[in-house]
């Protein structure tokens, strides 16, 4: 059937996306100036990603779509992981997340942010997508207006472009121990990585994977909880440079479930180094039979 309004607002999209990569398109991190400039924008698209419901509904900000943080990843027993792409593409084309789009997100946690920016990522829209320094908390400690209303819902037409060679697992790793091209970096808390929390209690073995440098998530914001900005651009690459972290080498994260983990693949994506992303992290490297490491030696 013909339909000539979705067909104008699709072209307004397309114009509107195309004047943003002309005029000043935007890198995987934008202001919250940034973003009250572009509320109205048609090309861009806000998105809240959240466990529940109930914090988008008590305010959320101007046109924000929601998407719930257990559609973008599935239970496989031991931890959480990337579902099919084409069960994510039905979760995004439902937020309004399309070609041509610039997603930007916004929402409470910066963990759950980096997960869905990692999560496009992988689809090959990491390009594409930004997220909003210092999310929400930022957003209303400036005094910024939020909303209750849903906006109308908008389906976008996306077209999905994986990029399995970001994902490593396990027998990848192991089998590049010694390469001196590999970075690994574990992205848990100190007591995790030296393996002083007892391996979870004893549900997997307490340590790293050898070789690995401890660049602690939490340690990349001012704070995760109260004030969720981002570290400036230089305190980060040298965080990742002290790391082991080179234009000229694979960089992998991971931590416990692959939460943590994407907050630092963000930041080196941003960075500009190679990133790849071992999902199954410690919850599935720490129960097999595999090399550790405790304490704070990286071998």
């Amino acid at each position: 059937m013909f339909r000539p309004a979705a067909l104008c607002a699709a072209a307004l999209i397309v114009l509107s996306a195309a004047a943003l990569t002309a005029q000043e398109r935007p890198g995987p991190l934008v202001t919250t100036q940034w973003l009250a400039g572009h509320l109205e924008d048609p090309g861009v698209l806000v998105v809240q990603i959240d466990g529940r419901r109930d914090a988008y509904d008590a305010g959320h900000i101007p046109g924000s779509h929601f998407i719930v943080q257990s559609s973008i990843v599935v239970n496989t027993g031991p931890g959480y992981e990337l579902p099919s792409p084409d069960s994510l593409d039905r979760v995004l084309e439902a937020a309004g997340v399309g070609d041509g789009v610039r997603v930007v997100i916004a929402t409470q946690s910066v963990l759950a942010a980096t997960r869905l920016w990692l999560t496009l990522d992988y689809l090959g829209h990491g390009d594409d997508a930004s997220i909003l320094d210092g999310g929400i908390p930022q957003w209303k400690a400036e005094g910024r207006s939020l909303v209750t209303d849903a906006p109308a819902a908008r389906r976008g037409s996306f077209t999905p472009r994986p990029r399995p060679q970001m994902l490593v697992d396990a027998d990848w790793i192991a089998a590049r121990l010694d390469d001196p091209a590999l970075t690994l970096i574990d992205a848990r808390s100190d007591a995790e990585y030296t393996g002083a929390d007892g391996g979870m209690g004893g549900q997997v073995h307490a340590g790293h994977i050898p070789g690995a440098a401890h660049v602690f998530a939490d340690a990349l914001v001012v704070s995760p909880r109260t004030d969720p900005r981002f570290l400036p651009v230089a305190e980060l690459r040298a965080r990742f440079e002290e790391a082991g972290a080179a234009p000229d080498r694979e960089v992998v994260t991971y931590c416990m479930i692959g939460a943590r983990a994407s907050l630092d693949y963000f930041v080196g994506r941003m960075l500009g180094y190679d990133m790849r992303f071992y999902d199954g992290s410690w919850h599935d490297w720490g129960a097999r039979e595999l090399p550790f490491v405790s304490g704070d030696r990286r071998r």
